[in-house]
């Protein structure tokens, strides 16, 4: 990374919140130091705690930004009263172009949650919870219109979630199946899983939407 010695604070912040997240993902937290991260960026170690007092205020305000990201980018992409099929489409579509455009965030923010405080572990749980909730939501309106065939829908809903989040483990851009695809195949799998009723569907297949979609 290009050294950041003499930019404003705010670049300079941003810069390290960068490198923090390469570095967590490829040492880990415990084996990151304040020293590694401030080499990295081109600072003084003591620099780093103008705007991160402490290491975990650092791991903290990494984990919370990316759920914040999520459930804003979710907000937007969120369909207006629309069919439970195409909700869940564009469920899926969203969460797996959020999280493979932030790989390294991502897995900082599912490998590290046993390095934060209970309060602050906590606060993370609750925003996990308040996103998926709204998955739920989608499953059990699909089920009470009939539209989704599904025993269980908080067991649906945490599978699901495994599954496109599981995306960024094996997944790199320029390999065989560019992010279109990838999303086309999960999205044929996840309407599979909920047996849902689309031939009745008056608009286009809602997962042939993703094959327009633009590859990272």
């Amino acid at each position: 990374m290009a050294r950041t010695t003499g930019s404003d604070g705010e670049k300079t912040e941003a810069a390290v919140r960068e490198a923090a997240i390469s570095l967590i993902a490829r040492l880990g937290y415990e084996a990151m130091s304040m020293r590694q991260l401030a080499a990295e960026v081109g600072v003084q170690a003591a620099a780093l705690y103008r705007y991160f007092p402490t290491k975990e205020d650092l791991l903290f305000t990494l984990m919370r930004e990316h759920m914040e990201g999520l459930i804003e980018a979710w907000s937007t992409a969120r369909p207006v009263a629309a069919d439970p099929v195409t909700r869940l489409a564009a469920y899926v579509e969203n969460h797996i172009a959020f999280h493979i455009e932030r790989r390294h965030a991502t897995h900082v923010s599912n490998m590290e949650l046993r390095s934060l405080s209970h309060e602050r572990l906590t606060q993370i749980l609750k925003m996990r919870t308040a996103y998926e909730k709204e998955l739920r939501m989608i499953l059990r309106d699909g089920a009470e219109a009939g539209r989704f065939e599904i025993d269980d829908t908080g067991l649906t809903a945490m599978a699901l979630i495994q599954m496109m989040t599981g995306v960024i483990v094996w997944f790199r851009p320029g390999e065989r199946l560019s992010v279109a695809e990838v999303t086309t195949t999960y999205l044929s799998m996840t309407m599979r899983l909920v047996g849902a009723k689309i031939d009745a569907y008056s608009g286009a297949r809602p997962f042939e939407r993703a094959k327009d979609a633009v590859a990272l």
